[in-house]
């Protein structure tokens, strides 16, 4: 399973438990906090009824009721009144209260229900018999019993006179015509628990791609590190910025070590050359020779020391690029100035093989850069192009640019490249015979175009031009 599928799994399985159980948590409190306001509600009801039923109690005859009475009538009228009541968008149209009184024995001597229980005996129903003994009286009673939303519930009161108990008086409410605000609750409990769900759900696929995105983009990075690509460090945050920081360090620590191998093998084998030359002339100096072999040693002795000072200070100078993550400045440069002032320094070496300059396309455009470094990236360009034209040829420059890029072009009219090498233009110490003298150079001059070019996150690109190679050297703008 992928790892994003992973995290959005695991995300919705703990965010839809968490609202399972607060949704059933809510749910479940949501009919007994409606009973309990509701009976809050019969509890002053009942002391209050109890307060206006109590003198026409006191005064009734041993046997008697309160039928007829005013407190009676009263209730009779409540009952009779029309209503229409529009609570919180549930509509009213029925009076629900339900009064009974019974005397101290627990007669009931009024009954304001549809059905009265005029002189039954309820001294043993909750109600009544608690509230003789002095105690908080209430009961449920369902009117169907495995049917809870035929409950109906019973608060009930102490009728008092002369400090003492005379009577209760009981209130009723039947639980259905609570239960439309209770259904009501739950429904809009449900909708906000299926909203949040949502939302958590939304909130977990956000959170899921950006952490994908995020690791792929690490992995990316670490991908492209693996196959020698030279990348900018991803900016990523909290920890996985600092898992791209030290794979970036690690990377330099291991590119740094493959690189001092690599190149003391290849300077090895490039010095041997030189070296042998030179210690080959030294030896036959020691002997009796002409003036004209003795002078052709000693021209021989310094061509092959200034070829070891050139690879010295080029390896310096690719060392330094090599060490640096972008461009030491960064100013807008025309590449097309640069090439007219390259140019004009290497106009004697031109005229001297009778090489001529042919210009393609000349766009005016800058680049941001290090300006010295681009300069030393063509000046390369051209010794390297100048070093395989035969003498007499033509080397074609241009200089394009569009709303991204510049791409500076140089062809020249040698032997060119076989396709199979193409590919290991501008590594250190790879070279081909040179048209001049059929002597290989070191290599570097392109190896430091090429990281003069990733520095500026440029491409470096070569092709078979038949006659000649074709240089393409693109930077952003």
């Amino acid at each position: 399973m992928h790892l994003g599928l992973r995290l959005l799994f695991g995300f919705f399985v703990i965010t839809g438990l968490a609202a399972y159980f607060v949704l059933r948590v809510f749910l479940a409190e949501v009919q007994p906090s409606v009973r309990e306001v509701a009976e809050d509600i019969l509890v002053d009801a009942a002391h209050l009824l109890a307060e206006g039923a109590g003198a026409e109690l006191a005064a009734m005859p041993a046997g008697g009721t309160l039928a007829g009475g005013a407190f009676a009538a009263s209730v009779e009228r409540y009952r009779a009144r029309p209503v229409d009541a529009q609570i919180w968008g549930l509509h009213k149209r029925s009076l629900d209260f339900r009064v009974y009184v019974t005397d101290a024995e627990g007669r009931v001597v009024f009954d304001g229900g549809d059905t009265p229980a005029t002189g039954a005996d309820y001294s043993r129903w909750r109600d009544v018999a608690r509230t003789l003994r002095g105690e908080y009286g209430a009961r449920a009673t369902r009117e169907v019993q495995h049917d809870e939303r035929t409950s109906v519930l019973y608060v009930a009161a102490p009728v008092q006179h002369g400090g003492r108990t005379i009577g209760v008086l009981t209130v009723a409410k039947p639980v259905r015509t609570i239960q439309q605000f209770i259904d009501r609750a739950e429904r809009k409990i449900l909708v906000a628990g299926a909203w949040l769900l949502g939302l958590s759900l939304a909130v977990g696929v956000g959170v899921t791609l950006w952490t994908v995105h995020s690791v792929r983009t690490l992995r990316r990075y670490a991908q492209q590190a693996r196959a020698g690509e030279r990348q900018a460090v991803p900016a990523l945050p909290g920890e996985l910025g600092e898992l791209a920081q030290a794979m970036a360090a690690m990377r330099d620590r291991l590119e740094d070590r493959g690189h001092v191998e690599q190149a003391m093998r290849a300077l090895t084998h490039e010095l041997k050359s030189p070296l042998a030359a030179i210690g080959g002339a030294a030896e036959l100096l020691h002997d009796a020779l002409p003036d004209a072999d003795r002078e052709a040693f000693a021209r021989q002795i310094g061509e092959q020391v200034q070829r070891l000072r050139e690879l010295v200070d080029r390896l310096l100078e690719l060392s330094k690029l090599e060490s640096l993550r972008a461009p030491a400045e960064q100013q807008p440069v025309s590449l097309l100035a640069l090439a007219d002032a390259l140019l004009a320094e290497q106009a004697a070496a031109l005229r001297q093989r009778a090489v001529t300059i042919e210009w393609r396309q000349r766009d005016a455009a800058s680049v941001p850069g290090d300006a010295e470094q681009l300069r030393l990236a063509l000046s390369n360009l051209l010794a390297n192009a100048l070093g395989f034209a035969p003498p007499g040829s033509t080397l074609a420059w241009s200089v394009a640019a569009d709303a991204n890029e510049v791409t500076i072009g140089l062809r020249d009219h040698g032997p060119g490249v076989a396709d199979y090498a193409l590919p290991q233009l501008g590594q250190r110490f790879f070279s081909t015979p040179r048209v001049a003298d059929g002597r290989k150079g070191s290599g570097l001059g392109l190896a430091i175009v090429r990281q003069i070019v990733l520095l500026h996150r440029g491409r470096l690109r070569f092709e078979p031009a038949q006659p000649g190679l074709q240089v393409w050297l693109t930077l952003p703008r």
